[in-house]
């Protein structure tokens, strides 16, 4: 680790190897050694004669032998890095150096090395989510009858289930991972399109001839592993492709961020905790804190990645006509750093799910303390059966409910509601159902059922396509604590 000069913490803390060796100069540079490669290879396959097979081994033999000293040094001399890695290329593989980027601009490694990576990163996304899903989806599964109390506008509000709860976080991933999983399959090359989009100079270079020139952009294009290319460009791709990828990460960063400050609401309330290592340490100073550190991490990276959308957003728009190069040296930190931010987000909350621990009793005694109110229009429902008047039972239930609110807002003690209708002889009728009509279960309406329809409906049909990688172990980055 350097600690001379800056480092961003995404890669010196936190993101998973593959994602740091994704966006890596080794995998940028060999990347376009392998496309001035692929090119040649074509160009001598439609028949330029001045590409031997020698010169196509010598490149080969190099993809990786890459001088960054010597690279460095070209490139202050020229000012133009895609030129100084021209010549670094060229001189560990001089037979090959006079026919490098043959007909090419800068564009075509720079824009389709940068498709590449970005295809191979949501290759990398994909699976991790997937996995939280299925672990998510298993806890849903385990509390999917669990009675808890219910918030809107964070005040307690009727009873639903542990699990139901659990597929309002499901759903939202499903919908990131449909969105995450239509930009990867949307994704194209640029191919083989010239300096404005034309190829004006590979027509050139095939002296006239169409048919090759197409030829040359779909060979291409298969050998750099993507089935089409984009039809039209100008020298770019469009940027609008940028703003589409790293729209549907930014979406997931809001829903990754809704979860974990759930869980942290629901920490506080000691309902549920994320894990908490043995010999972890919640305060400096407070040593019996628990603090939920994982899901604030979640958030903090959330916002991050909710943000750089923005950035892309802007720099789509304002591209000028067939290019402009204000959009270089912005992308060069806002896709990498949202595809490593999502990476890590991932990890983080797969660590979660894997770990989050339910506290039943804690439920349970929140749940007594509003039960009893939530169950008044029951037991007026019950008195009517047993002969009762429905107005006269709403003025007692009136009466004794404020009495009991009293107690726990003006004196902090229990609430007591049911007891004072115990000692009413007005409720003697139904003192014998009283516990009946104050079963938890009798409360949460369909919850269960909901839960356990959409888990096996709606999210088996989701990780359908990904179940021969859930059935390896999906690899996620060490949560660094």
């Amino acid at each position: 680790m350097v600690h001379d000069k800056y480092e961003s913490p995404l890669t010196s803390r936190y993101a998973s190897p593959e994602m740091q060796y994704n966006f890596s100069d080794d995998k940028k540079f060999s990347t376009w050694r392998k496309l001035w490669l692929n090119l040649a290879t074509a160009e001598k396959q439609l028949g330029l004669k001045d590409i031997t097979q020698e010169m196509l081994d010598d490149m080969k033999a190099n993809l990786h032998n890459i001088d960054y000293e010597l690279a460095a040094q070209e490139e202050k001399k020229r000012r133009h890095d895609v030129m100084a890695h021209v010549h670094t290329f060229g001189v560990c593989c001089p037979k090959a150096a006079p026919i490098i980027h043959l007909g090419a601009t800068s564009c075509f490694v720079t824009d389709n090395s940068e498709l590449i990576m970005m295809r191979d990163a949501l290759d990398i996304i994909v699976p991790k989510l997937a996995a939280s899903i299925q672990r998510l989806g298993q806890f849903a599964d385990k509390y999917y009858d669990l009675p808890t109390l219910g918030f809107t506008h964070f005040q307690p509000a009727q009873l639903t289930t542990v699990g139901k709860r659990a597929c309002l976080w499901l759903q939202e991933l499903i919908m990131d991972l449909r969105n995450i999983q239509r930009v990867r399959d949307d994704l194209k090359f640029r191919g083989v399109k010239g300096t404005t989009g034309t190829q004006a100079s590979f027509l050139a270079l095939f002296e006239g001839n169409h048919d090759k020139v197409e030829e040359l952009d779909e060979l291409v294009t298969e050998l750099s592993g993507f089935s089409a290319a984009y039809p039209v460009t100008g020298q770019t791709y469009t940027r609008k492709v940028d703003l589409d990828v790293l729209n549907s990460l930014s979406s997931f960063g809001a829903t990754a961020h809704k979860i974990a400050s759930d869980i942290r609401l629901l920490a506080h309330l000691k309902e549920l905790e994320e894990p908490f290592e043995k010999d972890q340490i919640g305060s400096s100073a407070m040593a019996y804190k628990r603090n939920p550190m994982r899901c604030e991490r979640v958030c903090s990276l959330s916002r991050h990645l909710m943000a750089l959308v923005s950035n892309t957003a802007q720099t789509a728009a304002t591209q000028w006509l067939e290019r402009t190069l204000d959009d270089s040296a912005n992308r060069r930190i806002s896709i990498p750093e949202a595809f490593l931010t999502a990476d890590i987000v991932l990890s983080l909350l797969n660590n979660i799910f894997q770990g989050m621990v339910v506290y039943p009793q804690t439920i349970a005694r929140r749940i007594s303390q509003e039960l009893p109110f939530m169950a008044t229009e029951n037991i007026i429902m019950a008195m009517v059966k047993a002969g009762g008047d429905r107005q006269v039972c709403h003025e007692e239930i009136r009466v004794l409910s404020h009495e009991a609110a009293a107690q726990v807002k003006m004196h902090g003690k229990e609430n007591d509601l049911i007891e004072r209708i115990k000692n009413n002889k007005y409720f003697a009728p139904i003192h014998g159902i009283l516990d009946q009509l104050l079963e938890p279960s009798t409360f949460v309406g369909r919850a269960p059922q909901q839960t356990k329809k959409f888990l096996a409906k709606d999210v088996q049909q989701a990780l359908e396509r990904y179940k021969s990688v859930l059935e390896q172990e999906v690899k996620m980055a060490e949560v660094n604590v």
